[in-house]
């Protein structure tokens, strides 16, 4: 699974319009978040570091909410977006959640284990576990 990871306001409008993870490292605007939804229509899911996400208003998370796009909170951790525009989540831990689900795991355990061994926010590996997403 990969994770768009844009650093500034103008890659807004240089994004796929298939993109569905974006992780912004920027503190955006009311106005960014409209335009990465307008431009990005396919988006399930927007990520922002945690100071940023404190900063995001109650309006906006109510649009959000209303379009179905969760915002989560997160760290992309050990990324260089001059090497990669996108940052991977490693295949092992889709594989690790897949074989956790199938011995029959809860959710709450599932992401507690994961999050706690790859550094990966709570609520992305419980999009993970939702979407089922390949590798």
């Amino acid at each position: 699974m990969k994770i768009r990871v844009v650093s500034s306001r103008d890659e807004i409008f240089t994004l796929n319009p298939n993109e569905r993870v974006v992780h912004l490292a920027f503190r955006p605007s009311n106005k960014d978040i409209f335009s990465l939804v307008e431009n990005c229509p396919k988006i399930e899911v927007i990520q922002l570091p945690k100071s940023y996400r404190r900063t995001v208003s109650k309006s906006i998370e109510m649009f959000l909410e209303m379009q179905r796009i969760q915002l989560i909170e997160g760290d992309v951790w050990g990324h260089r977006k001059d090497i990669n525009e996108y940052y991977r989540i490693p295949s092992s831990i889709i594989e690790e959640i897949r074989e956790l689900k199938t011995e029959g795991k809860s959710t709450e355990a599932i992401e507690e284990k994961i999050s706690r061994e790859s550094k990966l926010n709570p609520e992305m590996v419980a999009y993970i576990i939702r979407k089922d997403v390949t590798a």
